[in-house]
């Protein structure tokens, strides 16, 4: 017999080829994976995570579910599994699930920040989560775009090519201006490869003047799969959060259900 547990893992995504387990290439749940094998004596256990970040994707609170022995008590995991694992991931909670819990299938939502700054950090530090790109010289452009973007539609200009449905709900966008840079959020339904990368891009260019209000309401009001959109950085982008039906102050993020998005 087994028990369900569902982890909450943070990382620095700067040195993993994303999350999704790889034959040759380091992962995050290929390191969740190898540590929970060590804890208990070479069972092989899956880990699912909520979703697959991309390479050189953060995240400050990833969800992710394993079954793993009976036997393990719940108050050693995360000490255990911490001192296994690199210092780039670490565990933050672990908490018994119930066998339905699925960390992808039962999320609600997540939440995205994108950081970007104008200028290479004084301070090292600051800079291994946060993307260096040129200044925008038109915020009013970009708030202006940033609020056509919550809503059901179909995202294809912000992925690439794919077989899957490509329509998306974001619930809110918003910004927070920094000292020298900008903080864009997002929280929706379910997100696309690239898609979150890809909107940044887009309103960064609207608020340089590169790309006209116009184009960029038609990438929202007709699609084009694979639409030339610049992609930003992804060191600059961080998963916040992933929701579910408990989640704390989950009332104030109006419109999100269960996602059954991959």
């Amino acid at each position: 017999m087994g028990q369900r547990i569902k982890l909450t893992v943070a990382y620095s995504g700067e040195r993993f080829h994303g999350w999704q387990r790889q034959p040759a290439d380091r992962t995050i749940q290929g390191e969740l994976e190898r540590a929970l094998s060590i804890l208990t004596e070479g069972i092989e256990i899956s880990v699912v995570g909520a979703g697959r970040t991309d390479a050189g994707v953060h995240a400050a609170a990833q969800a992710a579910h394993a079954d793993v022995p009976v036997s393990i008590p719940m108050s050693g995991l995360t000490r255990g599994l911490n001192g296994l694992l690199p210092g780039d991931v670490r565990i933050r909670s672990v908490v018994k699930a119930a066998p339905s819990f699925h960390a992808r299938r039962s999320a609600l939502g997540k939440h995205y920040a994108y950081r970007v700054q104008w200028r290479t950090p004084d301070l090292p530090w600051l800079g291994l989560r946060t993307a260096t790109l040129p200044p925008i010289s038109d915020p009013d452009s970009l708030a202006e775009a940033v609020a056509l973007l919550p809503g059901r539609r179909d995202m294809a200009s912000f992925t690439v090519p794919q077989d899957m449905s490509t329509v998306r709900a974001l619930h809110r966008v918003w910004t927070e201006p920094r000292r020298h840079g900008l903080h864009i959020h997002f929280v929706g339904g379910g997100f696309l490869r690239y898609q979150v990368r890809r909107m940044v891009g887009a309103l960064l260019d609207v608020g340089r003047n590169r790309l006209p209000m116009d184009d960029f309401k038609r990438l929202l009001h007709q699609p084009q799969p694979g639409a030339p959109v610049f992609t930003a950085p992804a060191r600059g982008l961080t998963l916040e959060r992933v929701f579910y039906r408990d989640s704390p102050l989950l009332h104030s993020e109006p419109g999100l259900r269960p996602n059954n998005d991959h």
